[in-house]
């Protein structure tokens, strides 16, 4: 009876040893909630769309070239050809390089996300740290990541804590719900 009891009592202190919290956040609803955030969204849109209105203007110059060649085609001898049809190759060739450079792995947009976007997600990782801790939580998941969650419990929302931890506090507005004002520090 003694050796039943010491082994349950040991496989009851063996589970509370291993028994690990978790939490989960929700970072777009974070992130929505972030003016830091939503400026540096804001920027980043008018960087992407002054990058597409200058691609889309030197596409429209290279179907104007293009155009214009075929109007001539007829008229021009094989030197003129050669020339023309090597000046829309290269306009086609800078164009594509253009497009790469700025859209493509590690390119403008890339980098200037990075530079926009990363300080406001660095302050959302020192927040969860700091509610990891206070919570004594052994991990958080991101429910707006890849990573898929079948079944959340909402007990282990620690979304309001992580705002909380980063300033920003959620009031109820008549008009619109989840208002949200950041305290100056």
């Amino acid at each position: 009876m003694k050796k039943t009891i010491f082994l349950l009592i040991l496989a009851f202190i063996s589970v509370q040893t291993f028994a690990q919290k978790f939490g989960y956040i929700d970072s777009e609803f974070i992130t929505s909630k972030m003016p830091d955030y939503k400026k540096a969204q804001e920027d980043m849109e008018k960087y992407s769309d002054k990058w597409v209105k200058d691609i889309e203007e030197k596409e429209t110059e290279l179907k104007k070239m293009r155009l214009q060649f075929q109007q001539e085609e007829i008229l021009l001898t094989a030197d003129m050809k050669r020339e023309r049809l090597k000046n829309i190759e290269d306009k086609e060739n800078a164009l594509k390089e253009l497009n790469n450079k700025v859209f493509g792995i590690n390119g403008l947009v890339f980098q200037k996300k990075k530079e926009l976007i990363k300080p406001s997600l660095d302050e959302i990782y020192k927040a969860c740290e700091k509610v990891a801790r206070q919570k004594q939580l052994m991990f958080i998941f991101d429910k707006a990541s890849d990573i898929n969650m079948i079944y959340t419990d909402p007990r282990h929302d620690y979304t309001d804590y992580v705002l909380e931890a980063l300033g920003i506090s959620l009031k109820e507005d008549k008009n619109q719900n989840n208002q949200v004002t950041k305290p100056k520090k």
